[in-house]
């Protein structure tokens, strides 16, 4: 059975990003996937320090910052796509989307990395990113930049949507996303 797991970077629960995710992996879990969700906000995840312990020695050792990432390293395994939500503040993702993809590094060691080995993730991910301007091109180039880290990080990224307007309406009032939203999900099972 396909597991795919949805992780919200938003500092809010009940928000837009939520939602979005939440509906995602509805439109997953009818076609038959297991899900499960991650709500950043929920977790203690400290920021990245740097230390380079994770890649320490003959062996990866794992992050040694003893917090609830240790939890999402091992939901990371076992998934089969990764759905990653955020909000877009100050023109990027948010703080604890950033949060957790830095510290991704303890995981992942791409190609141009001085720590490389040919243990890639090559998970396949959605991105979803929610804004509260109604242009869908504003962050653009910062969306377009995100895709290829993650390309880098050797992710397989399936998609990168856009919610735009939450500003004007937020997304579980607006009858048009319901469906697109759960079509997505649906569309991941079995690719």
């Amino acid at each position: 059975m396909m597991k795919i797991i949805g992780f919200t970077g938003s500092p809010r629960r009940e928000g837009n990003t939520a939602w979005t995710i939440d509906k995602i992996l509805e439109g997953a879990k009818e076609k038959g996937a297991q899900t499960q969700s991650w709500y950043f906000s929920d977790l203690d995840i400290r920021p990245c320090g740097g230390c380079l312990g994770c890649h320490r020695g003959d062996h990866d050792r794992g992050c040694v910052i003893n917090d609830d990432m240790q939890k999402l390293y091992g939901a990371l395994k076992e998934a089969d796509v990764l759905i990653l939500g955020s909000p877009i503040y100050m023109g990027q993702m948010s703080a604890q989307a950033k949060m957790f993809t830095d510290r991704l590094f303890a995981q992942i060691s791409p190609r141009f990395s001085p720590h490389f080995k040919e243990s890639a993730v090559k998970k396949k991910l959605i991105l979803v990113f929610t804004q509260g301007n109604p242009d869908s091109a504003m962050f653009q180039v910062y969306i377009d930049y995100t895709k290829r880290m993650f390309e880098l990080l050797e992710f397989d990224v399936q998609g990168v949507h856009v919610v735009a307007g939450m500003r004007n309406e937020p997304a579980r009032e607006r009858k048009d996303l319901h469906a697109a939203m759960k079509e997505i999900g649906s569309s991941l099972v079995g690719t």
